[in-house]
């Protein structure tokens, strides 16, 4: 099998010339070109108009990057898009492999139409995800970031929203939308705090340990923290909305790392400015780079980061050779 795989600022060539060496192992040929951009922002940005715009947003125009394309068994790729263009351009393509747990810079209803197969690598950054979630909510909780940000200032800040009602994890229910890799790892963490866990998610059996509630109404109305790990699709669009957010009251914390179109964003705005609940913290946005004019920004009781969740460079390191390895096990057995 002859394979093309791009690098990028985040998962450079090199990365990938350790992570794939199984391919190599297996008697396939691997050739490696660099996506990378001037900076890592200047990638992160094309990555951005991709997710919102699919893969024919941003478009190659390198013709040493797709020199001989239509010669490649299977594509391997983190953010660099793989267009109708390219596929139309790729003949004997087979198989794509994404480094990630989404496909957005990937045409994939083109490619399964043209009998390619998409294969992400799912739960790659689960970990880094999980541990960023626990450190959000300890952030909010216990105004780690707001007093860091004052401190900076010259001001021993003492003035919190909740500053009659800091909370300890110990004891409080968390409650936890989306029970696949990455909330089970939330769970397993927070159960270290001896928080008190229960799950929703109708795709996912009893778990010994946590508990399985019905529905997102009962789970919001027990817990003390709400955290969501769900993907986004047409079944789970704006699944946190108005109607959600009614039924938290004023010493709920919502976290969301996962995708911000899980989260009717007005309705959020709304909950913080009222506060109807005690706090947030947000990593994803419907506009990203958030907009300077966000009423995000105004808001004292959201803790607010750059879409940050997944970034480690353990995570980045280790996605290849868990794509090679999946991919190989799957077509040799």
């Amino acid at each position: 099998m002859k394979i093309l795989a791009f690098g990028d600022n985040l998962i450079t060539p090199e990365m990938l010339r350790d992570g794939l060496k199984a391919f190599e192992k297996n008697g396939d040929t691997v050739e490696i070109r660099d996506w990378s951009h001037k900076t890592v922002e200047d990638l992160q940005n094309d990555n951005i108009k991709i997710e919102q715009n699919g893969a024919s947003a941003v478009e190659i125009n390198d013709s040493k990057l797709l020199d001989g394309i239509e010669t490649f068994d299977l594509i391997i790729t983190q953010f660099t898009p793989i267009s109708k263009n390219i596929i139309d351009r790729a003949k004997k393509l087979k198989y794509i492999g994404v480094l990630r747990g989404g496909v957005e810079n990937v045409d994939e209803s083109y490619a399964k139409s043209k009998g390619i197969k998409v294969i992400n690598t799912g739960g790659r950054n689960a970990r880094a995800v999980a541990e960023f979630t626990v450190g959000m909510i300890l952030s909010e909780t216990r105004n780690i970031a707001r007093t860091n940000s004052e401190m900076h200032k010259g001001i021993w800040f003492k003035d919190f929203p909740n500053k009659n009602k800091v909370p300890e994890i110990g004891g409080k229910t968390v409650g936890i939308i989306g029970f696949g890799h990455i909330g089970q790892l939330v769970a397993q963490f927070l159960k270290g705090f001896d928080a008190d866990i229960i799950f929703y998610d109708p795709y996912v059996n009893e778990k010994e340990g946590f508990k399985k509630v019905d529905s997102i109404e009962e789970l919001v109305k027990q817990s003390t923290i709400v955290t969501i790990h769900m993907r986004a699709d047409s079944t789970t669009h704006h699944i946190i909305d108005q109607h959600i957010f009614d039924l938290m009251d004023e010493n709920t914390y919502f976290i969301n790392t996962a995708r911000s179109a899980l989260v009717d964003e007005s309705a959020l705005i709304k909950a913080l400015k009222e506060s109807k609940i005690a706090g947030a913290a947000i990593d994803t946005f419907e506009d990203e780079p958030l907009p300077k004019d966000s009423p995000f920004l105004s808001l004292q009781n959201v803790t607010l980061t750059s879409h940050l969740a997944g970034t480690t460079i353990d995570a980045f390191k280790n996605s290849p050779k868990l794509f090679a390895d999946r991919f190989l096990n799957s077509i040799n057995n």
